[in-house]
């Protein structure tokens, strides 16, 4: 039982979850507006703000309020943020770019009457711009502030 009572006092813990759900909810009513609600967005990626983003930067600033900047925590938090975001920007977002095209092709052959190599749309959604990765930093280091030195 002291197991569930320190995960739920555990205050990197409690920034990285409340950053990933606000961004998210965030990202639902943001796309809602745009594009109408779709059940897909709530646990999807791509979009604005990048709750990968949000989660990591919540975790970093939490780390470094309670642990400081000394030990390796921070540098596993840092990095792993480093490398979450990288991948958000550019991998994910690449892949992104990827499936639109193959989207295009399918649809081609579609119209032109060929069987197409796959039977459905891929996800095109995948990756995040700059300003979708800022706003998320923005939430995940206001959120770390928030729980460390407001809610604990």
């Amino acid at each position: 039982m002291t197991y569930i009572w320190d995960a739920i006092h555990n205050q990197v813990l409690i920034s990285a979850a409340i950053s990933w759900l606000i961004a998210q909810v965030l990202k639902v009513i943001i796309d809602g507006i745009r594009n109408g609600f779709s059940a897909e967005r709530l646990a999807g990626g791509g979009g604005m703000p990048s709750s990968h983003s949000a989660t990591v930067a919540g975790l970093t600033t939490a780390t470094v309020l309670v642990y400081g900047c000394g030990g390796f925590e921070f540098v596993m938090a840092l990095f792993f943020a480093i490398i979450v975001i990288y991948d958000a920007a550019g991998v994910r977002m690449e892949t992104g770019r990827e499936a639109k095209v193959l989207n295009l092709l399918r649809r081609r052959d579609l119209e032109e009457g060929r069987k197409p190599v796959y039977d459905q749309d891929l996800q095109e959604k995948m990756g995040h711009t700059v300003p979708e990765i800022l706003a998320g930093i923005a939430i995940g280091v206001l959120c770390g502030v928030a729980v460390c030195n407001v809610i604990f």
